[in-house]
């Protein structure tokens, strides 16, 4: 049937041409926007019924045209069912965060040219995010299906309504379509734990949130003070120090997390969906120990999760590669995905993950694939590179206001880029341009200023550089999507051999590594 569609004079993407719901559908283009087009065998007046757009007879059917719109994404999702999100499991798993909306060829692509089974999330955007962008959890949504669409992809997705605080991030996005919910409960860590007097921690203890908590101090101490729990290679003692230190350093996170997933139960009424837990954003290291008790009192309190990103030893600054001892990195990873499997199994993942290049071997090979990669800036960078070499002096212009935005906007994130050491625009020439997404401190500093390029420096009313950024991104669509494919390779490549359960030639598997 793919003949009728194309054989009309419509510049059709023939990566999208499918069949399904007895029609053909497929992305066509002209007139500067893509549209859906969809031809039918005869006038089906419910399935034309849920799309939008206008009809016409064509190739012994109706053809509709239509835009990208909402209606018809979700139109789209019900007709061609691999595009709808849905859990996946303890599959080895990579989200690819899109800030703008037309990365999502590219990391198809990448996902692609890497090989293997990694499972992709393409609708991954944080609730911070969505609030600098401008851009809702439904447009978030719609935007990966639309280039998954375009690209013909059919395996199953995820999509990750990440970094979630409150009830009403979870209800925005579980009406847009999101079946992975990533909870951030960083606001309720007490960053003191690490450093108060033992005294100071007994104190702090007694004062936890014991009925939220289903618990009292007497039955938490019963439960573990005095006690080492086998973990694998691991033994974790719990001592009176540890275990204050792990509830008040967690409880209140613990409570907020369990609080969250009732109302995602709740909400999602049946609908399958799958949680993260999020620590990652503190100032100091998860241990082991804070890990297991963590773990041990989600369950107890009814919280069933499929991935948890801890804090781990060193620094995972946005879009720059691992800050700290390799070698301390890789006996944490090894504890704290012996804990994964001993309390699950779950993933471990990987938050502030893109660019980790030294990690992303260490990771596979210790989870033995039982990970998850999170990434978003990365594919911003990716689209800055590409305007480098289309329109330097526009680059310049969004590097000197980056400049001079990032003191303000590194408030929100964990970085070390200085501007001192960051090369002044005038003196890089047009063609060394790109080069400063290689350099440290000027890669940080277009990395954490996206929102300010995208939404202020209003000129005229209207921001600066979105509507350039974005028209020349739209018109030199394979250029960002080759940029994409090459830098999302290095960051899937290392878990491919992992993946699915896979164990490359020679390697040793950790114990218990397998899958239910």
């Amino acid at each position: 049937m793919h003949a009728r569609l194309s054989s009309l004079n419509l510049d059709v993407q023939r990566s999208s041409l499918t069949e399904a719901a007895e029609a053909e559908w497929a992305l066509v283009r002209g007139g500067g926007a893509a549209r859906l087009a969809v031809l039918t065998r005869s006038a089906d007046a419910r399935l034309l019924g849920e799309l939008e757009g206008e009809t016409s007879s064509a190739a012994g059917g109706t053809l509709l045209l239509g835009p990208t719109s909402p209606r018809n994404a979700a139109a789209l999702r019900r007709a061609l069912p691999w595009l709808a999100p849905r859990p996946l499991g303890l599959a080895t798993s990579a989200g690819l965060g899109d800030r703008l909306g037309l990365a999502t060829p590219g990391h198809v692509r990448a996902v692609r040219a890497a090989g293997g089974r990694i499972a992709p999330i393409f609708a991954q955007q944080s609730i911070r995010e969505m609030s600098r962008t401008a851009r809702t959890p439904l447009e978030v949504m719609d935007a990966a299906t639309w280039g998954a669409f375009q690209e013909g992809w059919r395996d199953p997705v995820g999509a990750d309504a990440d970094h979630l605080k409150t009830p009403a991030d979870i209800d925005a996005c579980a009406a847009a379509g999101f079946c992975f919910f990533t909870i951030d409960p960083s606001e309720h860590v007490d960053p003191r734990a690490d450093s108060l007097s033992l005294p100071a921690l007994r104190e702090a203890f007694g004062a936890l949130p014991w009925p939220s908590f289903g618990d009292s101090a007497d039955g938490l101490t019963r439960r573990y003070l005095g006690r080492t729990f086998p973990v694998e290679h691991l033994q974790i003692p719990f001592d009176e120090a540890t275990l204050v230190r792990a509830g008040v350093k967690y409880g209140r996170a613990v409570v907020h997390v369990a609080a969250m997933y009732q109302h995602l139960v709740r909400t999602m009424a049946g609908r399958p969906f799958e949680l993260e837990v999020s620590v990652d954003e503190t100032e100091t290291p998860t241990s082991p120990a804070e890990h297991f008790w963590v773990a041990s009192e989600l369950k107890r309190l009814g919280v069933s999760w499929v991935s948890l990103a801890p804090r781990f030893v060193g620094r995972f600054e946005k879009g720059v590669d691992y800050i700290g001892n390799l070698a301390e990195l890789e006996t944490a990873i090894a504890a704290h995905a012996a804990v994964a499997r001993h309390c699950g199994p779950y993933k471990l993942s990987l938050h502030s993950g893109s660019d980790k290049f030294g990690v992303y071997p260490i990771a596979a090979r210790l989870t033995a694939g039982l990970v998850h990669l999170k990434t978003a800036g990365t594919s911003y960078l990716e689209a800055l590179r590409t305007v480098a070499a289309l329109a330097p002096s526009f680059f310049r212009s969004i590097y000197e206001f980056a400049r001079g935005r990032y003191e303000t906007d590194r408030a929100s994130y964990h970085v070390s880029a200085s501007l001192a050491r960051a090369p002044r625009p005038e003196a890089v020439g047009d063609a060394a341009l790109a080069g400063l997404l290689e350099q440290f401190d000027a890669r940080e500093i277009l990395h954490v200023t996206f929102g300010s390029v995208l939404r202020e420096g209003v000129v005229d009313g209207r921001p600066r550089f979105y509507a350039e950024l974005m028209g020349l991104l739209r018109s030199n669509p394979e250029a960002y999507a080759a940029n994409l494919e090459s830098h999302f390779r290095r960051h899937l490549e290392p878990f491919v051999p992992w993946a699915a359960g896979g164990v490359p030639s020679g390697a040793t598997v950790p114990a218990r590594a397998g899958r239910d």
